[in-house]
């Protein structure tokens, strides 16, 4: 499959405000940290019009309250992710379109994810949760306040993407796989430069 990619596009920042009062509401009872990040979040960026929504919350039986909170609602929880990141739970926001052929609220552990869902088309947001101020919440954090601080490692990132946007994918998990050395490297990088300059 060849994933979809656009330039970077000022309505995301819109988006991403509209999801956030939706999340706020929906999880009001945590009191949750909401924050846009990924490439959609950085601007000059082209990306995969998905929105990246991080949501901190203040400890990991917070993190397993927010699937029972959103569920019933437009979310797939992909539960089955919990076993190779059991910091993070992780859900699709779907479009009205996708939410309307009934896919599983759940895919759960040893369950195959629908054909459909892998569709970019389906999907609306990305959705991250994570305990606030941990290691793995901190790495998003600080990458993406590094790339939107440095321009020449945009410019980096965004010559890998256009370059990879060309080909064929299984899944959007194997075009993550290959950006996975540079998004490592410069990760890091931010890491050290954030706990210097922001922390």
């Amino acid at each position: 499959m060849k994933l979809p990619f656009q330039a970077y596009n000022p309505t995301w920042e819109t988006q991403f405000e509209i999801i956030k009062n939706e999340l706020q509401i929906e999880l009001a009872l945590l009191q949750p940290q909401v924050e846009h990040i990924g490439s959609t979040s950085v601007k000059g960026l082209s990306a995969k019009p998905v929105i990246d929504v991080l949501i901190g919350v203040n400890n990991e039986i917070e993190l397993d309250k927010v699937p029972l909170l959103l569920a019933g609602k437009d979310y797939v929880y992909y539960e089955k992710y919990n076993e190779d990141m059991p910091y993070r739970r992780f859900f699709l926001k779907l479009t009205d379109t996708a939410a309307q052929l009934g896919f599983p609220g759940t895919i759960h552990i040893g369950e195959e994810i629908p054909d459909q869902l892998h569709d970019h088309d389906f999907r609306i947001a990305h959705i991250h949760v994570m305990v606030l101020h941990s290691r793995h919440w901190l790495r998003h954090i600080a990458f993406r306040d590094y790339l939107r601080t440095h321009p020449e490692v945009v410019k980096e990132y965004q010559a890998l993407k256009e370059h990879l946007v060309k080909q064929e994918w299984q899944d959007g998990n194997d075009y993550n796989d290959a950006k996975d050395a540079f998004v490592k490297r410069e990760e890091q990088n931010a890491v050290n430069w954030y706990q210097h300059n922001k922390a």
